[in-house]
């Protein structure tokens, strides 16, 4: 016949790291039996010893990085300035350049009107040379009666 364990009783207490496991202090540390004192003191932790850190070097590297920041900031500041100065600059060759090509662009427009055309045209020697003909490709048939051009005293121009 077969008996289930965990209804069974235990013969002898099992002791684990923590110490007998059984009744109230199942879960209590084993005691140990009481030392005998011989006059010596109990040894206690002690603190650390305080460490003694040079002071004149980390001074002085802590003033050698607070001068460097000022002088940095001041090269820094002193560059925006001088790039504040010479984009100040550049805008105003900008609007100058703008201005010009505006001007331009307005006597390029007097020139190209027809009657503008037409003056220049005359002064260098050319005639009107009245309705023209034209070719289409696809055929090669002209369109219109092609002429030449005249003087308006009726003679040929060359």
């Amino acid at each position: 016949m077969t008996t289930s364990t965990a209804t069974t009783a235990r013969r002898h207490p099992v002791r684990g790291d923590r110490g007998t496991t059984v009744g109230a202090n199942a879960l209590a540390p084993a005691r140990q039996p009481a030392r005998k004192t011989t006059g010596k003191p109990a040894l206690r932790v002690a603190p650390p010893r305080p460490v003694s850190v040079p002071r004149a070097p980390f001074v002085a590297f802590v003033l050698v990085v607070v001068v460097a920041g000022v002088l940095g900031i001041l090269v820094l500041n002193t560059k925006i300035n001088e790039n504040a100065f010479t984009l100040s600059h550049l805008q105003d060759q900008q609007s100058a350049l703008d201005q010009q090509e505006q001007q331009l662009d307005q006597h390029l427009a007097v020139l190209e009107a027809p009657n503008s055309l037409a003056a220049a045209a005359r002064r260098l020697g050319l005639i009107w040379s009245g309705t023209p003909a034209y070719l289409p490709l696809p055929n090669g048939q002209s369109v219109g009666v092609p002429q030449p051009a005249t003087h308006g005293n009726g003679q040929p121009g060359h």
